[in-house]
């Protein structure tokens, strides 16, 4: 079952209206919605709040190699990258890991093929987003993870259960699409996921400065 994601506004917030009660409640914010938006007589309203998370996640785009090559430097990708790119595709990853992000825009089982804690080890067995909706539907649901710098991310899966990108590739052609891929097929795609790393912007580690408020976190 795919599932779109909920809106990222209100991912982890009862409704738009609480997001925006929250930020009213910090002074130094009125001021600094009305600057970026000062067409608008009421800046603060959902759309424009993601317009600005927006604005700043794009701060922190790493361009990879991959993305070079989209925009048609074919040499930015290695002979086994492309090679892995042309497996990655045509074993049907891409139904999921696809976008801008490489995946991230959806819901899916994991475990389409095989029970997954039997291929991954994993000690405890989660059932995904049952746990939170209370849906049968939900049993074994995850979010589609993006696959931008997944080489920089181990441990995989969401509980870490396996160590390394080789073996994490394994799994999931196993777990979601019933292939077994050959070592040369694994180490290619590999390749290609290595091609989604991109150089960090330098103030990647800054954190930001934010207006002070009374607003505490729960």
């Amino acid at each position: 079952m795919i599932k779109a994601l909920a809106s990222p506004i209100t991912n982890g917030q009862p409704d738009e209206k609480a997001i925006i009660n929250r930020l009213e409640q910090i002074p130094a914010y009125a001021p600094l919605f009305k600057a970026a938006f000062p067409d608008d007589p009421h800046p603060m309203t959902g759309e424009n709040i993601a317009k600005a998370i927006g604005t700043y996640e794009r701060t922190l785009v790493t361009p990879s190699p991959f993305d070079r090559y989209l925009a048609g430097d074919v040499n930015a990708l290695s002979p086994r990258a492309r090679g892995g790119l042309d497996t990655f595709i045509h074993t049907g990853c891409v139904m999921c890991h696809n976008g801008v992000l490489v995946g991230g825009g959806m819901y899916r089982k994991f475990g389409v093929a095989e029970d997954y804690w039997k291929v991954t080890g994993s000690q405890t067995i989660d059932k995904g987003r049952a746990d939170v909706t209370n849906n049968p539907d939900d049993i074994y649901v995850f979010r589609v993870a993006s696959l931008r710098n997944v080489a920089m991310t181990a441990p995989y899966f969401h509980d870490g259960s396996v160590a390394t990108l080789p073996e994490a590739v394994r799994v999931m052609a196993r777990v979601q699409l019933g292939v077994t891929l050959a070592d040369a097929e694994t180490s290619d795609i590999v390749a290609f996921l290595e091609s989604l790393t991109g150089e960090l912007p330098a103030n990647f580690a800054t954190v930001p400065s934010l207006p002070p408020g009374s607003v505490t976190r729960r």
